[in-house]
């Protein structure tokens, strides 16, 4: 079971939209996924369509830890129904650990190790998944430590313009420095470069700056800023279900991402450098 993070220090950046874009590349590939949706906004919770049904969120399993059952508090994402209504399709499996404002009280810059591992243990209790995706919030305080604590892998979206790609540097600094005190098999999947606007030329040289500072770390594909993204993420549907040429190209962006983020443990990592 492959754990990755999906980080950015800098809000913004489209990190929910990459969440949910692997997601929906690996319900069509038929990995069965669980994603936890670790910011308080909850966003990545609204978006795969989730219905509560009773179920605990993350911040109160997180509360629960050493106790908590994570298997029988996920829900299937509403995008399955799409999935599975197509002929011939298998019963995929997309499931979600329900976000919440709750999981906020771990989100301080103070936390401990103990604290830290509270996500790695109720991982540690579930089965069956070949991919869980984490969306982190957008900073470097608790709640992306306990991500970090749990996972395999952090693939970091950045935004090529001057602040996100300043912020990436960052993350990537505390994430060695992380690496190194807590999770010394914790690496970097790489960096995404996420709403490219190719007709700017500003954009054009944030890529050409990152592809120098980030080398063999910095992945293909780049995802475009897409004119109907907003359009899919508001009727809360995977991109490999809404009908257009647009949405078919960003789908396979997404697998050709999902490929490379789930084939990157062959990639020698910066962060052991």
């Amino acid at each position: 079971m492959q754990v990755v993070s999906i980080s950015s220090l800098k809000g913004g950046v489209g990190k929910t939209s990459v969440t949910l874009g692997l997601a929906s590349a690996a319900l069509a590939a038929g990995i069965p996924t669980l994603v936890v949706d670790l910011d308080p906004h909850a966003d990545a919770t609204t978006g795969l369509a989730v219905r509560p049904e009773g179920r605990t969120d993350i911040g109160r399993l997180l509360k629960n830890a050493r106790r908590g059952d994570l298997t029988a508090n996920v829900v299937p994402s509403g995008w399955v129904d799409s999935a599975s209504r197509h002929p011939g399709a298998s019963v995929p499996t997309l499931d979600v650990a329900m976000g919440s404002a709750y999981s906020g009280i771990y989100d301080r810059p103070d936390l401990g190790s103990r604290d830290q591992a509270r996500l790695a243990s109720l991982l540690s209790r579930v089965s069956g998944y070949g991919l869980v995706l984490i969306d982190c919030p957008p900073s470097l305080n608790g709640l992306t430590r306990i991500a970090w604590t749990a996972s395999n892998k952090v693939l970091l979206v950045a935004e090529p313009a001057l602040f996100s790609v300043a912020g990436t540097e960052r993350t990537m600094r505390a994430l060695e420095l992380f690496r190194r005190e807590f999770a010394p098999d914790l690496h970097t999947a790489g960096v995404v470069a996420n709403r490219v606007r190719p007709a700017s030329s500003e954009h054009v040289f944030r890529l050409a700056e990152m592809r120098r500072m980030f080398g063999e770390l910095m992945l293909q594909p780049v995802i475009p800023d897409q004119a109907d993204w907003q359009q899919i993420q508001g009727a809360a549907h995977s991109v490999h279900h809404w009908p257009g040429d647009s949405a078919r190209q960003t789908a396979r962006l997404f697998d050709e991402l999902l490929r490379s983020v789930v084939d990157s443990g062959r990639m020698r990592s910066r962060s052991r450098r």
